[in-house]
């Protein structure tokens, strides 16, 4: 018999390293990050594990002053609890500037954003509407006309760390949690467990002592502030020996990996 780990309670007295992914262990924390670059264009980097690279639209509104996300992570195995959908929304919020170009890119269930400004009128400097609950540093500089303004979250905010797991606030449909497990009728353990931004091939799996252990490395992408570093275990073996990892089966996907666990 294998016993899940789903178990992992939505708290902890201990607490979690990043309360939105008991799994990651070093790194920027957070669903989201944003930070203003050198040249006033906003990166944006936002959690969806699950979305392939050509299963997400961007959409900027007629004003030309918010960008909606719409991102579908597809039912990949079928253990999985359903489909997840995603929908995210930010935007300007002033009226000296709009939208002049979007850039996105999705990878390891990761998407990155850049938004480009143009200055339309005199007016405050903008801002971007966060949807979330995550703490947000603004530092706006006085207005001189440069139009220079300084915005972004902090990743290593220890508000982000805590006792408490928070939903995925952007997943309109679908499990909002990291971790997913269901007992199959042959004995065998199906685990889902989401480590955005990890590529397939920086996944590894171990069994220690009947328990299963999962890891994977995220590199930093393009402005992201820092790689992460995902580690924990995710199911137990009823007895405490090691199984060779050829026996159980290993489906990397898209900042996810999936485990079928034989029984010992």
């Amino acid at each position: 018999m294998v016993v899940p780990l789903s178990a992992i309670p939505p708290s902890r007295e201990d607490g979690f390293y990043a309360i939105n992914n008991q799994f990651l262990a070093n790194g920027p924390k957070g669903f989201q990050e944003l930070k203003t670059l050198e040249n006033d264009d906003m990166f944006i980097r936002v959690d969806f594990p699950g979305v392939p690279e050509d299963a997400m639209k961007v959409v900027v509104d007629d004003t030309k002053k918010a960008v909606t996300v719409f991102a579908l992570a597809p039912k990949e195995h079928k253990h999985d609890s359903s489909p997840r959908n995603y929908i995210y929304t930010t935007g300007l919020v002033c009226k000296c500037c709009e939208i002049s170009a979007v850039a996105a890119h999705m990878s390891d269930g990761v998407l990155r954003l850049l938004l480009s400004k143009t200055q339309i009128a005199t007016q405050r400097p903008p801002f971007l509407v966060v949807p979330d609950s995550e703490q947000v540093v603004v530092k706006d500089h006085a207005w001189t006309g440069s139009h220079k303004v300084t915005y972004g979250t902090d990743p290593h905010d220890p508000v982000l760390t805590g006792r408490v797991l928070q939903p995925h606030p952007w997943v309109k449909q679908g499990s909002l949690m990291a971790y997913e497990s269901k007992q199959l009728q042959n004995g065998c353990l199906y685990v889902r467990v989401d480590m955005p931004g990890v590529p397939k091939e920086r996944f590894t799996v171990s069994v220690k002592s009947g328990m299963v252990m999962v890891t994977g490395d995220a590199p930093a992408v393009s402005h992201d502030s820092g790689g992460r570093f995902y580690s924990g275990e995710v199911a137990m073996l009823s007895n405490p020996i090691d199984i060779p990892i050829r026996q159980i089966k290993i489906i990397s996907k898209n900042g996810i990996i999936r485990l079928i666990i034989p029984p010992a």
